[in-house]
């Protein structure tokens, strides 16, 4: 049976970690477009990274920032006990219906990754895909996934890896150009959040400086394949509230940008497809693990 907290005590949230709220009502306002565009993509590497972990039947498994359950639902097709955690509460639910579908047992609690409510000791394996790299206080948040673990239990963090390799992102600021050709992507300095681990050796110091050894960090490849520019446009949309603040907020693009920029990733699918169903990108995703 699958449970889902129903109550939840936004007060000593909100206490434990300001940022966190902040977006908190920008993911739930895209989780359905989330769940529909990138989850499906995202289980695809998933099975990766729990593989490297080591994750098993019968192991305890905490899926921190699990949006709607590309993390999760694979660890609990292994047959691990799995509970995840996301500050959006509609993010979960949505994980709840992908479970039942398949009937899979995954409890989800509303929570802060940065203040994790469970005891110390707790997990045998405790894992973020695509989530704990877009924290404000990550290493705060890689230290809650040690606390929780028990001894001897591991920590599995994935990360987008260096953006300049990454085709969806260039793909995006090439349809952008088209439009704003003063337009370079995102800072290198600082980096946005969800390019805060693209270093390997970041991402392993940052397992190393909370606590955990026999760290490794291995860059794999993500594949996602998009049949039409709109297809694109949507999964890039829709992946995270930063990429709409950017189009909508620093850039300001009008309709008719709006409409230019899907054309051109229209014409950039097609090209890559060349004759194919689909146009196939790729991207290096860091995979760290370490040992508590």
């Amino acid at each position: 049976m699958i449970s889902e907290a129903s109550t939840i005590d936004h007060t000593a949230t909100q206490a434990s970690h300001e940022p966190a709220l902040d977006t908190r009502d920008a993911w739930d306002q895209i989780a359905p477009d989330y769940d529909r565009t990138n989850t499906p993509t995202q289980m695809a590497i998933a099975g990766k990274g729990l593989d490297i972990a080591g994750v098993a039947c019968g192991m305890k498994f905490l899926d921190v920032a699990a949006g709607s359950g590309a993390l999760a639902i694979p660890a609990a097709r292994l047959g691990a006990r799995v509970t995840a955690i996301d500050q959006s509460s509609v993010m979960l639910e949505l994980l709840v219906a992908r479970a039942r579908r398949e009937q899979l047992n995954i409890e989800t609690q509303a929570m802060d990754g940065h203040a994790l409510q469970f005891a110390d000791d707790t997990f045998d394996v405790a894992g973020s895909q695509f989530g704990v790299m877009l924290f404000p206080d990550m290493p705060k948040a890689v230290h809650e996934m040690v606390r929780v673990i028990k001894p001897g239990g591991k920590v599995l963090i994935s990360a987008y890896g260096d953006p300049k390799e990454i085709e969806f992102l260039r793909f995006l600021v090439t349809a952008v150009q088209s439009v704003r050709p003063e337009f370079n992507g995102p800072p290198a300095d600082p980096p946005p959040l969800e390019f805060q681990l693209a270093d390997p050796d970041k991402l392993g110091r940052a397992l190393t400086a909370a606590g955990l050894k026999d760290v490794s960090v291995e860059t794999i490849t993500e594949t996602t394949e998009h049949a039409t520019g709109k297809d694109l446009w949507e999964w890039l949309l829709y992946s995270n509230p930063i990429v709409g603040c950017i189009l909508t907020g620093m850039l300001n693009l009008t309709d008719d940008e709006r409409r230019a920029v899907q054309q051109n990733l229209g014409r950039l699918v097609r090209h890559r497809a060349a004759g194919s169903r689909v146009a196939k990108l790729t991207n290096p995703v860091n995979v760290g693990v370490g040992t508590k």
